[in-house]
């Protein structure tokens, strides 16, 4: 191994990718006294990838990044789709973000109104050795919120709002730039589509099934859940076929409370960043958004303000489009939201309860059934899944943000829409 000026825990990381950290750190030009690597929150804050945050001390100041690391063992590799997640966020850090800006920044949109994401120093895209090196937003600011705590009604605005401006951008690049929107959807590769094609994939999920319907406390709830998990591939090759890409956008693909950074000025939540951009793809806009509510949203606070966060979304999808001269009545008018959140609601009913077994874990649990994942792939990760129960908390938990679904979407009446 060469020499580093590195210190603490940088195992499981190869040779090749530490050249790469070596050299992108040696390119700040902080003339580097040393570099800490560190841990970067709790298990199950992350499932992508190794993250590491490093603390690089020099003569000429000191900085933070954070480290997204690709696992080299090459059955890891292949079960959990490493070489297209990590693409992907090349992809999307290199190419797409920086372009969307770019329109912003041409067309005179406010500094505000511009899509945030991390500063990226450095990305090795060389399978099995990819390595990603960030910004820490927390240097700036930037809060991570508790993964167990439902958000609030201020919160998903702020995070509509910033799916909307995203969103938008897609729309303005098709009008604009068609040719490079239809490169960027080509690049991106839709891992979900890949799984639902594999068999050998997808058999790995009929067992969260039995363990999803063993936490619900009645017949008519256990009827409801039974098979959604396993079947939810179905779902998403029959919405890929029938898939309208007038109405698609580049999306987020993962926006959960853990990917979504939080900007808090004067005690009050200003802005919102996503980051893990791995699952990006084209697709429907409506499944960011039932994505993130129907993962971190409670049933009281849906019931309350379900209808109004869609209405929000399209006020503010209007308003991003109207600095290009476009408006979302004609881009992607209401009633077709309306369509599209009922079409689509089936399958993040499948995601929602396949999520609810992994977010609500304690740490503790979460840890066992990562490391089997880092150690064996994804088979031994649902065998875990299935068969590691949840602790007394941890299943309340669940329990709660499961019965809550149901109830949500017999409120909104989604289940007469599934099958169709």
């Amino acid at each position: 191994m060469a020499e580093y000026n590195f210190e603490g825990d940088f195992t499981n990381i190869s040779e090749r990718q530490l050249e790469y950290i070596n050299k992108v750190v040696l390119e700040q030009n902080l003339n580097v006294n040393k570099v800490v690597f560190n841990s970067f929150g709790q298990a199950g804050d992350n499932f992508g990838a190794n993250v590491r945050r490093i603390s690089i001390e020099g003569e000429n100041g000191n900085m933070k990044m954070i480290l997204k690391i690709a696992p080299v063992d090459d059955i890891v590799r292949k079960s959990t789709f490493t070489e297209h997640l990590f693409h992907n966020e090349h992809v999307m850090y290199t190419e797409v973000l920086p372009k969307l800006v770019a329109l912003q920044k041409a067309a005179g949109v406010p500094e505000e109104e511009h899509i945030r994401y991390a500063k990226c120093y450095g990305i090795l895209n060389e399978p099995p050795n990819e390595v990603i090196m960030l910004e820490d937003l927390k240097e700036s600011g930037h809060i991570m919120l508790d993964k167990y705590e439902p958000l609030k009604d201020d919160v998903v605005r702020n995070v509509l709002k910033t799916f909307a401006i995203f969103h938008s951008l897609s729309h303005v690049l098709k009008s604009k730039e068609p040719a490079t929107y239809k490169c960027f959807e080509i690049k991106l590769r839709d891992v979900w589509a890949m799984m639902s094609t594999n068999p050998e994939y997808t058999k790995n999920f009929t067992a969260l099934d039995d363990a999803v319907v063993s936490m619900v406390d009645n017949d008519n709830h256990r009827n409801i859940v039974k098979n959604k998990i396993s079947n939810m591939f179905n779902v998403i090759l029959k919405l890929k076929q029938e898939e309208n890409r007038k109405y698609s956008v580049i999306q987020h693909g993962d926006a959960w409370t853990n990917n979504i950074l939080f900007k808090v000025v004067d005690g009050a939540v200003r802005f919102s960043t996503m980051i893990d951009y791995q699952g990006a793809r084209r697709n429907n806009p409506v499944m960011d958004i039932l994505y993130m509510i129907f993962n971190c949203t409670d049933y009281e606070t849906r019931k309350d303000n379900f209808y109004s966060w869609l209405d929000y979304y399209h006020s503010e999808l209007d308003k991003s489009l109207s600095y290009f001269g476009l408006k979302a009545d004609a881009v992607y008018p209401r009633d077709q939201l309306n369509a599209d959140v009922k079409k689509y609601s089936e399958l993040v009913f499948g995601i929602a309860l396949f999520t609810c077994n992994i977010l609500n874990r304690d740490v503790n649990e979460t840890k066992e059934i990562i490391d089997s994942m880092e150690h064996s792939g994804l088979t031994e990760l649902m065998t875990s899944l299935a068969n590691t129960k949840m602790t007394g908390e941890s299943e309340k938990r669940a329990r709660k943000r499961i019965e809550g679904l149901i109830a949500s979407y017999a409120e909104f009446g989604f289940f007469d829409h599934f099958g169709n």
